[in-house]
């Protein structure tokens, strides 16, 4: 049975955004988020869909302890398993660990530079939604890409994960859900801490 949250992370470019949408696809999840002023498209892909929480964003990271309903009113619907994005969780794991102690994390892991690679040809400062100002340039967002990656992979150890790739197989082990995974990638990985 799945959570009321998954708190969902991995680095700009990881490519966490088509995980997301393969997961919800499955039953169960909450998609209410989703709206126009939400979605972004590049190339063949629908590269954003639904709410992003982070630094600058519409949502910012910062009520967790205090006030659930900050991160619910993101979905205009109540009920279901709502997929929580945000490439700053990793600054939040503890309290996230505190104060929804009963909802997971799913960590989205892919190599620092084939994550900025893809994050620039999807769009880089382009990208309309969400926002990316708060990471002011390349060089930063390289920083930042790095030192995220550092701390979903040392989260992953604290929480003896394993690291697999993501499939429909992973899913409805993981999960019991049923999806459709067009394309499992050699260097993107995944993991769950329930």
């Amino acid at each position: 049975m799945l959570p009321n949250r998954i708190f969902f992370t991995g680095v700009p470019g990881s490519r966490w955004s088509g995980i997301a949408q393969a997961l919800e696809s499955g039953a169960g999840f909450n998609t209410s988020d989703r709206l126009p002023s939400r979605t972004y498209t590049h190339h063949a892909y629908t590269g954003h869909l639904g709410a992003y929480f982070g630094w600058g964003m519409e949502f910012e990271p910062l009520i967790l302890w205090s006030d659930h309903n900050y991160i619910d009113q993101a979905w205009a619907n109540p009920g279901g398993c709502r997929l929580v994005k945000s490439h700053n969780w990793p600054d939040k794991f503890d309290e996230i660990e505190k104060c929804y102690s009963d909802d997971w994390i799913m960590l989205v892991y892919r190599p620092d530079l084939t994550s900025y690679s893809w994050w620039h040809e999807a769009g880089g400062f382009q990208i309309q939604y969400p926002d990316y100002k708060w990471y002011k340039d390349s060089t930063n967002m390289l920083y930042e890409i790095s030192r995220s990656n550092q701390q979903i992979l040392e989260y992953g150890c604290k929480n003896n994960v394993t690291w697999e790739y993501f499939t429909a197989n992973w899913v409805l082990t993981n999960m019991g859900q049923t999806v459709t995974v067009d394309r499992t990638y050699p260097d993107v990985l995944v993991a769950l801490i329930k």
